[in-house]
């Protein structure tokens, strides 16, 4: 005979029902070899990466200080924290599949690179060598990725380590090689596009003459440090869109460099126009500012209009190549 089932009794009955198809779908879900990961196992996750992070925050925030309020501080290297941020966000935009690919594939071959890491970080630390001081962040990252969830674990984050070699400050004597010359490409450009646009404009080495100013073409404006930092815009452009073609990703790669330096010629032409028509205060204020995401704006819509072009001529060539199959 049925028994009569309180009301109370009844909601309790359909909670744990709604668990078991829960944790039966989660289940069912996963893929052959993988684990499901529940509550307890992001408890035992927590308390793994806790000791980690305290350890990573005394060493790595003091350096941190320093670079926002040295080094990073400068026209050459304000690239640095904005680097670091989308590292950041790259590893965060990893993380569950790293999780997924590393589950349980732990590695003793990270203890090496850890131990270099920590060297590498005393050294540059003890003697004001930031490009090892912070150089060393990036072997330190990778050993720990080893030896918390295996070297799928490192090739899931391989992008947002390589990322962070883009903030490293790189050291003076090369800097100085490489950047005369391009400022020196950069001005030799500018001027001729200006005087052929019309412009009263003339060149003595790196400083360009328009008018009644004159105007140095600073580091900052065409150095290594701008190349560098569209490097590494054109890079994330090629990660974040992630074409099946591999003609397409070499070319875009390619011209990268190219891009770039028109990049640098169109905004010393924007600072040279400022200054010709509104003045020296103008193009050495806010308007200099602007410049600077003028060239980054510049450099993105040429990364994208080349992308288009490569996309058109490598659709082209793949329809060619299945014309003769298909007949």
């Amino acid at each position: 005979m049925p028994h009569a089932i309180s009301a109370p009794a009844a909601r309790r009955c359909r909670v744990r029902t709604r668990l078991k198809n829960k944790m039966a779908t989660n289940t069912s879900s996963a893929k052959p070899g993988e684990s499901v990961v529940t509550g307890p196992g992001d408890n035992v996750q927590l308390f793994v990466w806790l000791p980690i992070i305290a350890g990573l925050v005394v060493l790595y925030v003091p350096s941190l200080i320093d670079l926002l309020t040295g080094i990073w501080s400068s026209d050459e290297q304000k690239h640095g924290p904005i680097v670091l941020s989308i590292a950041c966000w790259l590893a965060w935009r990893k993380w569950p599949q790293m999780l997924r690919a590393g589950a349980g594939r732990r590695t003793a071959a990270g203890w090496p690179l850890f131990v270099f890491g920590l060297l590498l970080y005393a050294v540059g630390r003890s003697q004001d060598i930031l490009i090892f001081e912070v150089g060393s962040v990036i072997w330190v990252l990778a050993a720990i990725l080893l030896l918390t969830h295996g070297i799928a674990a490192l090739k899931a984050q391989w992008f947002a380590l390589f990322f962070m070699l883009f903030m490293l400050p790189l050291p003076g004597a090369m800097v100085d090689v490489v950047t005369m010359p391009m400022k020196m490409a950069v001005s030799y450009a500018a001027e001729h596009v200006l005087f052929w646009v019309g412009y009263p404009v003339a060149r003595t080495g790196v400083i360009l003459q328009i008018g009644q100013y004159k105007l140095l073409v600073a580091d900052a404006c065409a150095g290594l440090h701008t190349l560098f930092t569209l490097e590494a815009l054109g890079l994330l452009y090629l990660n974040v869109v992630r074409h099946d073609s591999l003609f397409r990703n070499v070319t875009l790669a390619i011209c990268i460099v190219p891009i770039s330096f028109t990049a640098n010629v169109f905004r010393v032409m924007v600072l040279t126009l400022i200054t010709y028509h509104f003045g020296d205060a103008a193009g050495q204020g806010f308007l200099h500012g602007f410049a600077g995401m003028v060239l980054f704006l510049s450099a993105l819509l040429l990364i994208m209009g080349v992308d288009s072009l490569v996309q058109c001529v490598d659709k082209r060539w793949r329809g060619r190549r299945a014309a003769p199959r298909g007949a």
